[in-house]
């Protein structure tokens, strides 16, 4: 796999400057860091020597009167992770989320199966958004007037930071009708995500409209555009690495074989945990394809590190993606290994691949999107064949590119 752009500039200063270094984005002055062992120290120091920070785009949502900025990122930050947690977290997957969506795996690829061929990327991302959406605010993709996958391919094919108005799009004014209707419309409320905050809205003075408009986009974009990237790719290596698909055809005919009599039973949490090659290769594409080009952090003190200082008030980022191919680290990088997973160190693990960020604020939706990923690749390894038709060059500028697609025909076995 070609990486180019962001994380092959990355790695061409940090050869010439090494792991830590001095840039600037958009006329920001910038720390970068690719340094395990510094950025393991930033996600330790939340609230302390750093804060969250997304640029001054996201920062202009927080208007909180009476606090600190500091305090005010941080409780809105709390809410949002318990909140989000109640819905995506291991305790509702167990429980409510694993049957459904296997139910709505079932059901895409069967569709799939229809078509002469689909491009992954884009069928991935419909059914990983309309599978949130419907979690998040009741959206039913079948009869809604709007198609919301196709209105957020718009607003995401021009982004390259979290927007604060969006004004005029289809997404826009279908979630200002959503909120619309439940706030009038008391026998509309649904038990969901949406009815919650607006609930929360009598106490959390932050919960304004624009707030919950925002947070809604943020929490669908950050699994439509992850989850359906890293299916794109897993296609892609998958069909490079026969030897791969046929470790984990196996390990799943294993697990409808041990049902004895009940093959055709629901997807099991213990089976789901018992996928130890499955987990291993999403995890080797995950560190491929690390989906996030950098975490950004804000110093509030001036911090040292390694005989220079980060004054305070820059912006680090945390480039882990680019830890995640280090050599010194994995052996032969840019090659796809799954197995190399049986004989990394838990800690080294712990320090060296952080897809999904690091410390208390690692994403909420791990868990979810991995028991999405492995559910999907149970559903399509003992159900369907497919055939690569058309693959693609990847890319990151800065979020990974698939030119013109990867194309795949799916086939009942």
């Amino acid at each position: 796999m070609k990486v180019n752009n962001f994380t092959d500039d990355i790695s061409s200063f940090s050869y010439r400057y090494g792991l830590i270094f001095r840039t600037s984005i958009a006329g920001k002055p910038v720390v970068v860091s690719a340094d395990p062992e510094f950025n393991n120290f930033i996600f330790q120091q939340e609230g302390k020597l750093v804060e969250l920070w997304y640029m001054d785009t996201f920062s202009n949502v927080f208007v909180l009167e009476g606090e600190s900025r500091m305090n005010a990122v941080g409780a809105v930050h709390k809410y949002i992770r318990s909140t989000l947690l109640g819905l995506f977290g291991t305790e509702s997957l167990k429980e409510k989320l694993l049957p459904q969506l296997e139910q709505v795996i079932n059901k895409s690829l069967s569709a799939w199966s229809t078509q002469a061929s689909v491009e992954v990327k884009h069928v991935a991302s419909a059914m990983v958004l309309n599978f949130s959406a419907k979690q998040i605010f009741s959206y039913d993709a079948e009869n809604s007037p709007e198609n919301l996958s196709e209105a957020y391919s718009k607003i995401i094919d021009s982004l390259i930071a979290f927007p604060l108005n969006i004004p005029g799009t289809v997404y826009h004014q279908c979630m200002k009708d959503v909120l619309k209707e439940r706030r009038t419309s008391p026998e509309s409320h649904r038990g969901d995500f949406l009815d919650q905050i607006l609930k929360d809205t009598e106490k959390e003075k932050f919960l304004t409209e624009d707030f919950i408009l925002q947070l809604i986009f943020g929490v669908l974009f950050g699994t439509f555009e992850s989850m359906s990237a890293i299916m794109a790719l897993s296609f892609t290596k998958l069909s490079e690495h026969p030897s791969v698909l046929e470790g984990m055809i196996a390990e799943h005919e294993a697990i409808l074989k041990n049902r004895e009599n009940h093959p055709n039973s629901p997807l099991t949490w213990d089976e789901y945990k018992s996928m130890t090659f499955t987990l291993q290769v999403i995890n080797e594409t995950l560190r491929l394809g690390n989906v996030a080009p950098g975490i950004l952090r804000r110093a509030l003190k001036d911090i040292p590190v390694k005989g220079f200082t980060v004054p305070a008030g820059w912006t680090i980022m945390l480039v882990t993606s680019a830890q995640q191919l280090s050599p010194n680290t994995f052996h032969n990088p840019l090659e796809f290994n799954p197995w190399r997973w049986k004989e990394l160190d838990s800690r080294v693990i712990s320090k060296n691949f952080m897809p999904f960020g690091g410390g208390n604020r690692q994403c909420v939706g791990a868990e979810y999107s991995k028991v999405f990923l492995a559910t999907f690749f149970h559903v399509l390894v003992t159900k369907y064949r497919w055939t690569l038709v058309k693959g693609a060059k990847v890319s990151r500028n800065p979020i990974l590119g698939f030119g013109k697609g990867v194309h795949v025909k799916f086939s009942e076995k």
